[in-house]
């Protein structure tokens, strides 16, 4: 792996990767590994070290991952939790997974160390334009062009909002690792949704990562249109830990938040013909959870598999299936009218289906007969409204 000089104009290379993060790395992973690329040049542009923690993934699987090495953490089980209804559910085949991003930047980087192929770049993207036979980019280190740009830079909601047609949610959160002086936690269990707390209107949950008896990242979730002031956030898990938990005393090690856009407008796949979109601006983060890390490792191989085969991108980027759009849009639809009955919603769900049928539905992989039984397990009127709304091409106020 080779670093560019800076101010080297128009640089030709076969791929240009635009962002380091969890979709540019990813790719770039994905295109190590896979032999028949490995005559192709990558040059990845980044405007960040990624020397610090600055996120984790958490995701279940069933399946081993390349990244089974870097898990700081793994569960056989989850919890769910709501007034009226409480399970702990055995995962069975499947493994709740957390890693942290320094680590997966490093991993990816020491991957691809040796190879002569990538080339990394410090700086920033100002513009990507389709020409007749790829791309050029103008960037603070100079200019390129490739074949194919591949391209992670966050989206531009703001320019592009539709209120009048789309939903536009955050999933938002502050999370605090504590450490604690007795033992409070059991760490076997992911609390996964705790919806015991009041709902004040809209989605609001607990969510526990405990790594030991005595240590686990905790946070306060809310999916709604408007992020809340930092104390709101922590004044609930405060409430949590000393009230629900018991817990007099403890330490708080990290902080993290954040806020990830949950929306049915519809993010293209591509921008032209030689434009590839990566992670959030290529829709990656799932509309109706946020979730996001194994969809791009999808999206990835889907590329690679394609660009090793026949030398493009494939037609249709993400395969993403139809009918798990609408059910997105439908939910969202839901928590931007009455978000307080989110919580019913997933109660049914885990009430009434086992979890793998969940698990399966939400990685978009069940069958027809999964999406009816899954469909028959909720009360229908509110999504019956929704549809209504959808028919209309207007979008649910409350």
């Amino acid at each position: 792996m080779e670093s560019a000089q800076s101010n080297k104009s128009m640089i030709q290379t076969d791929y240009l990767i635009v962002g380091g993060g969890a979709a540019g790395l990813s790719l770039a992973y994905h295109i190590a590994r896979e032999p028949r690329l490995a005559g192709k040049r990558v040059l990845l542009i980044e405007p960040e070290a990624k020397d610090r923690n600055d996120r984790t993934w958490s995701f279940w699987t069933d399946e081993p991952s390349p990244f089974d090495a870097i898990v700081a953490h793994e569960w056989r089980a989850i919890a769910f939790r709501s007034p009226g209804f409480e399970r702990v559910f055995d995962l069975g085949c499947y493994r709740y997974k957390t890693i942290n991003g320094l680590d997966y930047y490093r991993f990816v980087r020491r991957a691809l160390a040796d190879n002569p192929q990538f080339t990394f770049v410090r700086g920033t993207v100002a513009s990507i334009l389709n020409t007749a036979d790829g791309v050029q980019v103008r960037s603070s280190d100079g200019e390129f062009t490739a074949s194919y740009a591949f391209d992670s830079r966050p989206p531009d909601l703001v320019q592009l909002k539709q209120p009048q047609k789309y939903r536009y949610l955050l999933q938002h959160f502050v999370g605090w690792e504590v450490e604690t002086e007795t033992d409070v936690f059991n760490p076997a269990i992911v609390e996964f949704m705790d919806f015991r707390g009041a709902q004040q209107h809209e989605a609001r949950f607990i969510y526990v990562l405990p790594f030991t008896p005595r240590k686990a990242l905790v946070e306060y979730t809310l999916f709604s249109a408007q992020p809340l002031h930092k104390a709101e956030y922590e004044a609930a898990i405060r409430e949590y830990l000393e009230t629900t938990l018991k817990v007099k005393n403890y330490r708080i090690v990290v902080e993290e938040l954040g806020a990830i856009p949950m929306t049915d407008h519809p993010l293209p796949a591509r921008d032209g013909t030689h434009i590839i979109n990566l992670g959030t601006r290529g829709g990656r983060a799932k509309p109706s959870t946020g979730y996001a890390f194994k969809r791009i490792q999808r999206h990835s191989a889907r590329l690679v598999a394609a660009l090793a085969s026949t030398g493009h991108p494939p037609a249709d980027p993400t395969g993403d299936k139809w009918q798990f759009r609408m059910f997105d849009t439908l939910l969202l639809d839901i928590m931007q009218r009455r978000g307080e009955s989110t919580r019913d919603i997933f109660r049914e769900l885990f009430e009434r289906n086992p979890v793998e049928r969940i698990f399966r539905f939400l990685d978009e992989s069940t069958t027809w007969a999964d999406n009816l039984q899954i469909m028959n397990s909720v009360t229908p009127w509110p999504f019956m409204q929704s549809i209504g709304q959808v028919l209309r091409g207007k979008p649910g106020q409350r």
